[in-house]
């Protein structure tokens, strides 16, 4: 089952939006997951406790979250899947297309093996 966990560049406020369409749908942000906990921890730990708990991370980090992906593919070690959002095509103010498109890769692919996925987060 697909559940997005909302880095902490990504409004808390988006973390609602698809849970007002749909109770199903399993979406926290950083701030409210794990009582905030995670804010000021390295990537790597962030990542790691994630994917403990079948949690795919959701981020506009193009910087430092790949090298952790990168390290961690060469050494064996699996993550929970990273959905990359790119500024671009989706900007982090624009709540409301960012909903959309979580909703809609949600629909798309929530039955999806989300192990050590990586994908580009497109317009919904």
């Amino acid at each position: 089952m697909l559940r997005f966990l909302l880095d902490e560049q990504i409004s808390t406020e988006v973390a609602g939006g698809p849970r007002r369409r749909d109770l199903s749908l399993w979406v926290r942000s950083l701030a409210e997951w794990e009582e905030g906990r995670y804010l000021a921890e390295p990537d790597w730990m962030l990542l790691q406790d994630a994917a403990k708990q079948g949690l795919t991370l959701v981020t506009y980090d193009r910087a430092t979250i790949p090298p952790v992906l990168k390290a961690w593919g060469e050494g064996g070690k699996r993550h929970g899947g990273v959905v990359f959002v790119d500024q671009k095509t989706i900007q982090s103010s624009d709540f409301g297309c960012l909903i959309r498109a979580l909703l809609k890769l949600h629909e798309e692919t929530s039955t999806w093996d989300w192990q050590d996925r990586v994908i580009i987060l497109r317009r919904g």
